[in-house]
Order: structure tokens, then sequence, then C-alpha cells
């Protein structure tokens, strides 16, 4: 089963959640094809081997560097057609999830998201799905020839096997009607680490009573290497940037360990956060919702409790 993976990047380096798309497409048992658009680090693109790629076309196109969802769509879908590829694999993100849905409708495809593991294909071809914020899962079975899946953070283990791949310069006719969307600004996200991309992430409520408090969450941040969130009441008020707010209706994590700080752990918040491997919940309201849904509570004042378990961190550490 040949696979072609759409890989984002961010400073021209592949992003970790398109290498576990590629990881995700090389268990599935025939040759993989990774597609690059706008500029790239050429180093960057023969590393995407390790992770399964065989071959990468690169459109290079300077217009492509601003993510213009109906360009990305035609490029990608001429990729799979040119390729014949029989699934094309995207990680989850703002970007990719509706470029998917845009390949699929041109391609003919049938269309999976928020796929959580590999498919079965015993009899057909069915995949797992997260569904309803990740409160339950489904499975679909996918019928057309191609098919179009985009995975969930942690779908698949990032592991190198393999040697540098081929560049392939990429080259498509692309007209007027596909930049109909103009980008006026866009604001990155800054910081150490990366919300959507951090293995760790230390987030903070109203519990932290103010924003000048927040030193105490940014220096655990710092010595476990995490990126830091907030709540959305936190940033509805302005105490930390709104792309720093995780939940139903921002940011949605998957990290490996989930560190919250005085948060109650309303609905909203975690729909955002049910998909990470260990939460960890730090709280001096026992009743705090949140601690239902932790793998690991501490019933205490985050002031105390958060500065000591710094301390204890870096001496292990």
């Amino acid at each position: 089963m040949s696979a072609l993976v759409f890989i984002e990047t961010s400073e021209g380096k592949a992003k970790k959640s398109s290498q576990e798309a590629l990881c995700y497409a090389r268990a599935l048992g025939g040759p993989v094809t990774a597609i690059v658009l706008g500029p790239a680090d050429a180093a960057g693109l023969q590393d995407l081997g390790k992770y399964g790629a065989s071959k990468v076309l690169h459109a290079a196109n300077p217009k492509l560097e601003q993510g213009v969802i109906q360009a990305y769509a035609t490029v990608i879908a001429k990729a799979f057609a040119d390729e014949n590829a029989d699934v094309l694999v995207l990680a989850n993100s703002s970007l990719a999830t509706p470029v998917a849905a845009k390949v699929a409708i041109k391609s003919g495809a049938s269309f999976a998201s928020n796929v959580v593991e590999l498919p079965d294909t015993g009899n057909g071809f069915k995949v797992k799905r997260s569904i309803y914020t990740g409160k339950a899962f489904c499975w679909q079975e996918l019928k057309n020839a191609k098919k179009v899946l985009v995975i969930k953070k942690n779908a698949a283990e990032v592991t190198e096997s393999g040697s540098a791949a081929t560049i392939t310069p990429y080259e498509v006719a692309l007209t007027d009607a596909d930049f109909n969307t103009t980008i006026l600004s866009s604001e990155k996200a800054t910081g150490h680490v990366l919300l959507p991309e951090a293995e760790i992430v230390v987030s903070g409520g109203r519990g932290m009573k103010g924003p000048e408090h927040w030193g105490i969450l940014e220096d655990l941040a710092k010595v476990l290497h995490a990126a830091t969130g907030c709540s959305k009441p936190v940033s509805d008020i302005g105490w930390r940037p709104h792309h720093e707010h995780v939940g139903q209706t921002g940011v949605k994590v998957a990290p490996q360990l989930y560190i919250a700080v005085g948060i109650s752990g309303a609905i909203q918040h975690l729909a955002g956060v049910n998909s990470s491997k260990c939460i960890v919940v730090i709280n001096k309201d026992p009743e705090a919702p949140f601690f239902k849904a932790a793998d690991y509570g501490i019933v205490g004042d985050a002031f105390d409790v958060v500065p000591k378990l710094t301390e204890a961190l870096k001496a292990a550490l």
C-alpha cells in the first residue's frame, strides 16, 4: 500500500507531528513519499528518509510559504495522483485537516480524521477514530480506492529506520483561483518549546491569582523542557497570550505529560487535553473536577507545591 505524506514545516524543518505521520505511513508496509511545500532546509528534507520516506517531493514555490489552504490542496491532490498513491497521510493541525478534506474531494477519496491507530485491513479498510472531543471512539470503514487519513498526535511512535531520502523538485501550475484567500498578517507562537509540538506541558489557571505569579510555572517548565499553557479564562482576561489557551476552543494537546496547576477542570478544558498520556493535577480544592480525569493528583497550595516540585526535579535531573 503506497503512501504520500504531507510534511508541515516550521522554520524550514519538519514538525514532530509530521515525523509521526511518516512513521505511521511506513507501518502501512508500502513505499512512502513525502511532500513539502514552500521553502525548506535541504538537509532536513533528506533527514525525512530516517522516518520512512524514500523520496521527497519539494514544491519550493515561494508563494506556498503562506499556507493558503486551496493552493496546498491543489498541489497535494496533483501529487496524490502523479504518485499513484493509495493513501494520503497528514498530521492533524489547523492547516493540514482542512487541506486533507479538500484533497479528498478533489481526488474522490474516502476521508477520515482523528485517526488514532493503524487501519484494520483484515476485512476491508477500517480505522479507529477519536470522536466527541476524545470522549469516545468509533470504527469507520473507508471503501474508496484512495484514502485520506488525518492522524491525531501520538497515533504513531517516532522511530528512525532508514537513510537519506531522494529529493525531487516538484512544480505545479497554480492560478489566481488557488490564492483566492489573502493572508493579511499572521502571529506565530514563540517560546523555547511550542505548545502543539510539546512532549510536556505545564498549564495554569485562575488559581494562579495573577500574571505576576506565572514565574513558578515557567521555572517548572524550564526544568522539564516543557511548553507553557493556560485555561481559557486566563487568556480571556489577558494574564497570558491567547496562543497558550489550551482547550476545546484553543489548542488541543496530546503530550506525554500534562501538568495542570490551579485549573478546576471545566469540560471545555478537558476536551483539549484528554489525549495526554499522563495528567497531573495540582489544586488546593480536593473537589476540583480535574481530579477525576487525573492520573496523579496533589491537593495543596500551588505556591507551596510547585517550587518544591521544581527543586526536587532539579536535584533529580
